[in-house]
């Protein structure tokens, strides 16, 4: 596990890295190409890679010996129950998890070693949110409260691939921004969270986004009571202050009940609407 500069979590963990989607705009690929030693040969193709035990190369641990290669790092699965303290935790920042490419029985292994360390909470994303489908029809994922499946869309030509209603915790990342999200196009259940960023890095293609597409997304958080994460990214486009909320960390102000359903408007104890947060 490795402290992050990611706002909305605590600490990253990589017990699969790589990812074959392709995406022009992806951060995770840049670092892990930069980091590739040695293993593919010239012209093999390879689906994946496993690994017991760390990769050394000139007396160093090589974090993505292959790459972009999905790999699996197995000896990386017991890092979460070594840390006492919870903590929020993006599972694999480098990857994705879910992506048709991954062995189930990677994935069973990484949910497995979630669930051996209960203190922390865990935050997952993905662009192919069917495979949550598929896993939770073969009883394979939880539905413990400090498990939270995101879906990742960059506009709303990607609104198919939001959840369906499965009963677990769901947010929505719409980061990078390339153009305008309606939260209320999708046909499952709204998210209990959005995060909300602007492409980083020197892309001659980078998408700035307009005032607008951010004014449209925070309007629909409003109506539906849905927290919103904006990232440092969203200085240069918000001109108030950025709303930095979590579902998880709302405390009635009267009563301090912490316990209330995803999208509720008052307190389910003592009956207090919730305050707007932020200059919405």
């Amino acid at each position: 596990m490795n402290e992050t500069r990611i706002e909305w979590c605590d600490s990253t963990w990589n017990p699969v890295t790589g990812c074959k989607r392709g995406c022009p705009y992806c951060y995770a690929k840049r670092i892990a190409e930069r980091f590739k030693c040695k293993g593919v040969k010239p012209g093999e193709v390879v689906e994946c890679f496993e690994l017991k035990e760390p990769f050394y190369q000139d007396e160093r641990n090589q974090p993505y010996p292959f790459g972009f290669v999905p790999t699996m790092h197995r000896y990386r699965l017991g890092e979460p129950a070594r840390k006492t303290k919870g903590q929020t935790i993006f599972v694999c920042s480098m990857a994705d998890l879910f992506g048709p490419w991954v062995p189930t029985r990677w994935i069973v292994e990484v949910l497995d070693a979630c669930r051996k360390a209960p203190q922390h909470r865990y935050l997952f994303l993905t662009k192919y949110p069917k495979r949550y489908l598929e896993l939770d029809h073969m009883a394979l994922l939880p539905h413990e409260d400090n498990f939270w499946f995101g879906s990742t869309v960059t506009k709303g030509e990607d609104s198919a691939a939001w959840m369906k209603d499965i009963g677990c915790h769901w947010f929505l990342s719409i980061e990078p921004l390339l153009g305008p999200v309606d939260l209320t196009a999708g046909s499952g259940p709204m998210p209990e969270w959005v995060i909300i960023g602007a492409e980083t890095g020197n892309r001659k293609e980078k998408v700035r986004p307009e005032y607008e597409w951010v004014q449209s997304i925070v309007s629909d958080c409003v109506t539906f009571n849905i927290p919103v994460f904006m990232k440092d990214s969203m200085k240069a486009i918000w001109p108030s202050k950025l709303f930095q909320e979590f579902p998880w960390d709302y405390t009635c102000p009267v009563c301090h009940n912490t316990q209330h359903p995803p999208g509720a408007k008052f307190c389910m104890v003592c009956g207090t609407a919730f305050p707007l947060k932020g200059d919405r």
